[in-house]
């Protein structure tokens, strides 16, 4: 009976040593391992912004978000207002990195290019010490984190659906200009369909079960086989003027996959079309088609009015729905009916959101159940994929403490 005892003690011993068992509440979350697989929604309350440790260590920043200006609507600054929202970032991606200080992000993608995902120039935006460029956004996160790979639904020529052009924009292809000119950044095209443009570039050949396939950008949707596309948007040429696409609709986005476990993340793609627009708005439908169910996945468009069809929810069908909120309108009241009905699809289901606005509150009265409206949210899948982790970190300071861990549920 003794060896019995002693076996077992042991056994708890090297569990509570397991990475994906040691949160502790109150305290710091610890560091990535090897095998496992971290996503952090980091949240500054200016906008979005993810970064993954993939489980061979390779990493990426979904997005730099940080608004060009403030009013009522938005959400208070977080940490606070003593820093931009990209040097936020910047230094939180030095403390979770693998690399700590030394940090080099081996991928940064832009979902789209508003300033909530790329960070807005505005008159007080400083210069970069660099090069001939503003910071904001994800210029400034590249000023303290190394870029090796940037990824976009524009390059190299900006003029889908139309020219782009702006301060925001013409500041960020200077940023691109200095960078593979002084820095040997490399600058890619997201082709929809790929799934070698973002990849395990560490040690690929220990994780077979890895995949960050394309999905869509710029209309272009991957039909789920092979590498092939169809493109959900007429020629232009064919659309009159005020039916054709905005930024929005033009959303990058991509699936994760690490062997059962599956993660969605598209910008700001739209599924709901506003009265009189073409049906070809909806470009969530075709992306729901080829991405299938999934263990977790980002709202699209902030989960605004014209975001999170029934479709879309129902087809996904997520146990974990994350929110990045910046503004009183998110998410609006009929899309979080969407999300929590059992008419939508059965089973469990819950919404973690980075902040919740007071008005929030006021409007949609249900939000108060949700399951977290306060902190960066870390998805934390143990290795090989079968199990992950919602932990939620505090986000008034830097020490990252965990305020709360869900889970563990199982990857489907």
């Amino acid at each position: 009976m003794r060896i019995k005892i002693m076996l077992l003690l042991t056994l708890i011993f090297f569990l509570t040593l397991a990475p994906g068992n040691s949160q502790t509440v109150n305290q710091p979350l610890p560091a990535w391992t090897e095998g496992t697989l971290d996503i952090h929604q980091i949240n500054t309350g200016r906008g979005n912004s993810a970064f993954f440790v993939f489980p061979d260590g390779t990493t990426l920043l979904v997005d730099a978000g940080a608004l060009s200006s403030h009013t009522e609507r938005h959400v208070a600054p977080r940490p606070d207002g003593s820093r931009s929202a990209g040097e936020w970032i910047a230094r939180y991606i030095k403390r979770f990195h693998p690399a700590g200080e030394r940090a080099v992000l081996d991928f940064a993608f832009l979902t789209h290019f508003h300033d909530d995902h790329m960070g807005g120039v505005n008159a007080e935006s400083k210069t970069s010490s660099k090069g001939p460029y503003k910071l904001a956004g994800i210029t400034e996160v590249a000023e303290y984190v190394p870029i090796q790979t940037m990824l976009d639904r524009g390059w190299p020529d900006y003029d889908y659906p139309a020219p782009l052009s702006g301060s925001t924009i013409e500041n960020y292809r200077a940023f691109l200009k200095w960078q593979q000119e002084h820095s040997r950044m490399r600058v890619e095209r997201l082709h929809p369909g790929r799934k070698d443009q973002i990849r395990l570039v560490k040690s690929p050949e220990k994780y077979s079960g890895f995949e960050v396939r394309n999905i869509m950008a710029n209309g272009e949707v991957w039909t789920g086989v092979g590498t092939e596309t169809r493109h959900q948007f007429p020629p232009l040429t064919d659309v009159r003027p005020e039916d054709r696409p905005n930024e929005n609709p033009c959303s990058a986005g991509f699936r994760l996959s690490y062997g059962a476990f599956d993660y969605y993340t598209g910008g700001d793609i739209t599924g709901i079309s506003e009265p009189g627009a073409p049906a070809w708005h909806d470009v969530e439908t075709p992306v729901a088609k080829a991405v299938g169910p999934v263990e977790v996945s980002l709202l699209n468009h902030h989960g605004y009015i014209d975001a999170e069809n029934l479709f879309f929810v129902s087809t996904l069908r997520p146990r974990v729905w994350i929110l990045p909120v910046w503004d009183s309108a998110h998410p609006t009241p009929a899309v979080y009916n969407r999300l929590r009905s059992k008419g939508s699809y059965p089973g469990p289901r819950a919404l973690f959101m980075t902040n919740m606005h007071p008005a929030n509150r006021v409007v949609t009265p249900a939000l108060d159940q949700v399951a977290s409206h306060q902190g960066h949210i870390v998805i934390r899948v143990s290795p090989g994929g079968t199990s992950y982790r919602v932990i939620i970190l505090d986000d008034s300071g830097e020490t990252y403490q965990v305020k709360a861990v869900h889970g563990p549920f199982d990857a489907r």
